[in-house]
């Protein structure tokens, strides 16, 4: 991105900056360089098109190229920007939570359908289990005017990122927060949903995980033991213990363990179990009846 005669337009700094994340192999690399430039433009990415032909002042592009060198190393462009786009909704992320991915809008589509076409779920008591920023919780009260939900987190941090979007999306006097383990806070309540978004990567697929999600996002929101069941296996057998009747239990999972997950469902009683297939038609998101 050096100094030439010709500006440094919008146009030119987009086009250059995805055939730079092209070369790096970059998923979503114009995307990646839409995020950048809005952000230190201070503008929406729709605004980017509306001007194009804006030459960038020298501090504009100092600033731009910075991220851009930043994101070449791997380090997330969400991150970068301090924000993530989840179920048409714009959450805040940092370090201390997950980015939220299109695989987990699978359990959104899932629960507004069941929720939508099965009598007894109209004002749906719902848990989140493991919220981080609180994509989950927060898009399903967005959606679902008459939920009431509980979300619940180890990570402090996590809880104080997710109750920011929850205020921000106007939803916040819907949604609990409680600190703690897995199901611990909320076993007194009793819930039409339990869903979790659960750290599912097992041991052995973990060198094979890319840089910008291995050494950004937190470990501790990622790894599931050496089968990638530590977390998904309290999770099934917990939630029998607040589960409504009827009621529903949905976990992302590794497409590893799809057969083992379903197997322990099936020991633990649940009916109906099946795994749903996310956007890459990768099986992922456990669904059973309790």
């Amino acid at each position: 991105m050096k100094s030439t005669a010709q500006p440094w337009t919008t146009r030119r700094l987009l086009n250059w900056t995805t055939e730079h994340f092209e070369k790096r192999h970059m998923d979503n690399a114009r995307l990646c360089a839409e995020m950048l430039l809005s952000h230190v433009l201070g503008v929406q990415r729709i605004k980017l098109y509306m001007d194009l032909d804006r030459p960038a002042s020298e501090l504009e592009r100092a600033a731009f190229r910075e991220l851009v060198e930043r994101a070449s190393k791997d380090e997330p462009v969400d991150y970068l920007v301090g924000h993530a786009p989840f179920y048409g909704l714009t959450f805040k992320v940092t370090p201390a939570t997950l980015i939220p991915r299109p695989s987990t809008e699978t359990i959104i589509d899932h629960v507004i359908r069941h929720c939508r076409n099965t009598p007894g779920f109209g004002e749906p008591v719902i848990a989140d289990i493991g919220t981080g920023s609180g994509a989950i919780a927060v898009t399903l009260a967005k959606n679902l005017p008459k939920a009431h939900i509980v979300a619940t987190d180890i990570s402090a941090d996590a809880l104080v990122i997710a109750k920011e979007n929850a205020t921000k999306i106007g939803v916040a006097d819907r949604i609990e927060f409680h600190l703690g383990n897995l199901l611990e806070p909320v076993l007194k309540h009793r819930f039409d949903y339990v869903i979790s978004n659960p750290p599912y990567i097992p041991d052995h697929e973990w060198q094979a995980v890319e840089p910008n999600v291995k050494d950004y996002e937190p470990h501790s929101a990622l790894r599931g033991g050496s089968d990638g069941l530590e977390f998904v296996r309290p999770l099934i057998v917990e939630a029998k213990k607040v589960l409504k009747s009827p009621g529903q239990l949905l976990i992302e999972i590794a497409s590893c363990t799809k057969l083992d997950v379903m197997d322990l469902a099936t020991q633990h009683e649940y009916k109906n179990v099946q795994v749903l297939a996310d956007h890459e038609k990768l099986p992922r998101i456990l669904v059973a009846d309790g």
